[in-house]
């Protein structure tokens, strides 16, 4: 039997990473992709096959997957986690950044789908994994871009999945809750960086000591990115996988109490577990 193919978007780090490692485990051909290949050396190491991708870049992207094509025939399987967070008070946040996150997070998202579907449908067959988040459920303050990609993703894939299931090929999300990646980190530098002045300054440095806490290995405010890992590779195996899949720490029951309390409610939650100032 022809062993499937995988194709793992930011497979450098965290989520990606884990994922592509979860998938190889799971018996899949996998491909790692990343601007930056020489930062999967320990993927290659283990068997994940590596390749240059930049999803906010066509050509980047056209020859990554068919890259894939012409070694293996197929794609079984697009994992699409390559993403990060711009946090910044909107008011702050220049939309020069705001269209960089949006290219990214959900238009390189689409793009790199666009290229796979035409393959899955041709063999009747596939599962395309987004990488959303809880962030795509509800927000937090300082984040407008970043949940703005992300609520964009979740609809994004409620279509899609609507489109394609008459060709075999199923769509899920993930949504994870707060992961031990840089994430955080990188989220949190952003944010001080452009808002850590001026009238929302208070706000952005409670905000920001809130995502480095997240971030920070060994936490137990937030779960190892293998949690989420192995989801992937789970909905990928299963015969009829979930549309949703929410995992790690938060991410149920926020989620629910996003949609059981009424909205100023659920606000002052937020507020209140960020530290930041009402």
């Amino acid at each position: 039997m022809t062993k499937k193919v995988a194709l793992v978007t930011g497979a450098s780090s965290g989520i990606g990473e884990a994922a592509a490692r979860q998938l190889q485990q799971a018996g899949f051909t996998v491909y790692g992709a990343a601007r930056r290949t020489e930062r999967m050396a320990g993927l290659a190491q283990s068997g994940v096959r590596t390749l240059a991708l930049d999803v906010a870049d066509e050509t980047s992207a056209r020859d990554a997957v068919a890259e894939v094509v012409a070694a293996e025939g197929r794609i079984d399987v697009l994992v699409n986690s390559a993403g990060y967070g711009s946090y910044g008070a909107l008011e702050d946040v220049s939309l020069q950044e705001a269209r960089a996150q949006i290219e990214v997070n959900v238009f390189g998202l689409a793009r790199l789908t666009q290229l796979v579907l035409p393959h899955m449908r041709a063999q009747r067959g596939g599962t395309i994994v987004n990488i959303s988040s809880m962030g795509g459920r509800f927000a937090t303050p300082m984040g407008a871009w970043y949940h703005a990609s992300k609520y964009a993703v979740e609809g994004l894939s409620d279509a899609l999945r609507l489109e394609v299931a008459r060709f075999g090929i199923d769509v899920v999300l993930v949504e994870p809750g707060s992961i031990q990646t840089a994430w955080g980190a990188i989220a949190a530098g952003k944010l001080r960086a452009t808002s850590s002045l001026g009238p929302y300054a208070e706000q952005a440095d409670a905000m920001a000591a809130s995502l480095e806490r997240s971030s920070r290995p060994g936490t137990r405010m937030a779960s190892p990115a293998a949690v989420v890992g192995r989801t992937v590779a789970r909905a990928a195996t299963a015969r009829r996988p979930r549309t949703r899949y929410r995992v790690g720490f938060g991410a149920r029951p926020l989620v629910c109490l996003n949609t059981l309390l009424p909205d100023r409610a659920f606000d002052a939650l937020v507020k209140r577990s960020s530290g930041v100032p009402a």
